[in-house]
């Protein structure tokens, strides 16, 4: 890079600055890192109950959790809470056809049933619910591998969004049950 004077690298310095200035004064914040989703602190210890714990939606979960301060306990009986995770289903339907009657358009549907119980026994404290994310995708029929990989990486942040919301329905009632216990 080839020598700049100092009044041009103060001028570029100071515009980045003011750019990054601006974007924090506009309220920019990074897709994840929300404190509305924080637990309160009494919720802070969860036993994930489900069929399948090693399976991709169920580290999601854990992760995503685990992101906003949630302590994964081993027993059931250690944990302030027990989520109770139903597995993930994910259905594909065609929304329109092009001329030549093939797919032109995809729904995808990634639902879960969630429950958060009581640690020492099955006395639901948010009762069965059910979380599902809806996305739509053109569709090239000509293009057989592309979707294929298309619809692998949908599926994935599907079940990230799966994750959120369901973090965000037990952040609120935690919040909710907090507030009108204190």
């Amino acid at each position: 890079m080839p020598y700049q004077p100092l009044p041009q690298r103060l001028a570029r310095f100071a515009l980045l600055c003011s750019l990054c200035t601006l974007l924090a004064a506009c309220g920019f914040q990074l897709r994840g890192n929300s404190s509305a989703t924080a637990l309160p602190e009494s919720w802070r210890s969860l036993y994930l109950d489900t069929g399948n714990p090693n399976s991709e939606f169920s580290r999601e979960v854990m992760a995503r959790f685990s992101a906003n301060g949630i302590t994964w306990v081993e027993s059931r009986d250690e944990a302030a809470f027990v989520l109770s995770l139903g597995p993930e289903h994910f259905s594909q339907r065609n929304l329109s056809l092009n001329r030549e009657a093939r797919a032109a358009e995809f729904e995808l549907t990634m639902q879960t049933q969630f429950a958060v119980l009581q640690p020492g026994n099955a006395t639901p404290i948010i009762e069965p619910s059910s979380a599902s994310v809806v996305k739509q995708m053109e569709n090239d029929p000509r293009n057989v591998v592309g979707k294929a990989e298309e619809i692998r990486i949908l599926k994935g942040e599907m079940r990230s969004e799966l994750a959120q919301q369901i973090l965000r329905r037990i952040g609120f009632f935690a919040a909710n049950a907090t507030r009108q216990a204190g």
